[in-house]
């Protein structure tokens, strides 16, 4: 296992949920399908693809969390984000995968 240093946090559902009781902003990187499937509450949807395009067009808050399924794609969101000069990024680590495993509630659209 690498120890290679992100310049993002990589983080697990504990520490997920601190930040999101601290404001951050939340945004979904999966497919519309996915997203439709369920996504944690409050979530914004931006499509990975989207972000990868057209990095400039998509504004993301200083305090940002990324989630995707199960941690893979959200932090190829995060590394983008921090190349767009975003100060506070997180991947969430486990994805909507270990929110729906931990209980937690889903939104539907």
């Amino acid at each position: 296992m690498s120890n290679q240093v992100t310049p993002f946090r990589d983080l697990k559902i504990d520490d997920i949920r601190k930040l999101i009781d601290d404001g951050y902003e939340v945004v979904d990187v999966r497919e519309d399908w996915e997203w439709n499937k369920g996504h944690l509450p409050g979530a914004r949807h931006v499509v990975l693809n989207t972000i990868l395009s057209n990095p400039t067009a998509q504004k993301f808050r200083d305090r940002t969390i990324f989630v995707c399924a199960v941690g893979e794609r959200s932090a190829v969101a995060a590394e983008m984000a921090v190349a767009l000069g975003v100060k506070d990024v997180a991947s969430f680590r486990g994805g909507t995968k270990a929110w729906k495993e931990a209980g937690l509630p889903l939104e539907t659209p």
